[in-house]
């Protein structure tokens, strides 16, 4: 299944008309949940699970701005047991894919859960986003891995929402995505639009393409070599951010916080006095290898 249908932005307001969309599911009990971003100018920007309409008033799917992958909010929540009420999550295409990922690796589970895939041109740093709150962001203000991403619109989603300058754009793939349209949304989208979201997606990924390839370069002349490699991971302190923010390094306990790494004082003292001095952490190579040989196979980018 895929169709497509458009529902035109009342009085040219596509966020308005996005969150009234939102509030008719909650309000209409097509889903008990909703799992969106919320840009509460009081309460800041982040991530909600929701399940009072009146809530969705700050819903802003599509801001710029992605403070964690939604994906491990979902593998949060889904992991011990699923939800036995319908949840919606809305998601960007690389959340999407980490939730699959998650799914396959038993880490989340998409049973009664619904997948609201938009289309994603990209996001800004979250200490830049106060300053393009109002405004789209230029390409060379997103951050970098945005800037590079091929992967712009979901493709396993249930239901897919794009924007147009008027209008919102839905493409359904499911059952599930039917029913969250069905009565709701009834005009489907001509042709010229359904071309124009493709061409605008094919642009899209063509000047990231571009990107990445110009990234890729630079980077393998500068990291090419066991002493590049090196010269680059010196600049790391070892304070696991990077794990903590990857979507899919899922694991109760890192190897690399336990206790393999202790050793008594002296044994560092005899380090350092075979070499004259050792840097400290020390096992930074061995961590971004091991992080290297256990998420590649899974990386969403």
């Amino acid at each position: 299944m895929e169709h497509y249908y458009i529902l035109p932005a009342e009085s040219g307001d596509l966020n308005s008309t996005i969150r009234k969309w939102l509030t008719a599911l909650l309000e209409e009990h097509c889903l008990e949940a909703l799992l969106v971003l919320l840009d509460d100018p009081e309460k800041g920007t982040g991530m909600a699970l929701v399940n009072r309409p009146e809530l969705l008033k700050y819903a802003n799917p599509f801001a710029p701005v992605m403070l964690r992958n939604a994906a491990q909010m979902v593998s949060r929540i889904t992991k011990i047991s699923p939800p036995t009420q319908k949840t919606g999550v809305i998601l960007r295409p690389c959340e999407e894919r980490a939730l699959i990922e998650l799914v396959k690796l038993k880490q989340a589970s998409l049973e009664n859960i619904v997948i609201i895939g938009i289309d994603c041109p990209g996001t800004v740093p979250v200490a830049l986003y106060p300053d393009v709150r109002d405004r789209i962001p230029r390409e060379d203000e997103l951050r970098l891995a945005c800037r590079v991403c091929e992967y712009t619109s979901p493709v396993n989603a249930d239901l897919t929402i794009s924007l147009s300058r008027d209008s919102i754009i839905f493409q359904v793939f499911t059952d599930k995505g039917k029913e969250l349209i069905d009565k709701r949304v009834n005009l489907q989208a001509g042709e010229d639009v359904v071309n124009l979201r493709k061409k605008n997606l094919e642009n899209l990924k063509a000047r990231h393409k571009e990107a990445k390839d110009e990234l890729f370069r630079r980077l393998n002349h500068e990291i090419y070599g066991p002493d590049n490699l090196l010269k680059t991971l010196a600049r790391c302190t070892a304070c696991h951010n990077c794990r903590v923010m990857c979507p899919i390094c899922y694991c109760r306990e890192c190897f690399f916080d336990s206790s393999t790494f202790d050793r008594e004082a002296d044994k560092y003292l005899e380090w350092a006095g075979k070499k004259g001095g050792i840097k400290t952490p020390s096992d930074v190579l061995l961590y971004h290898l091991t992080r290297l040989n256990h998420m590649v196979a899974s990386c969403v980018g």
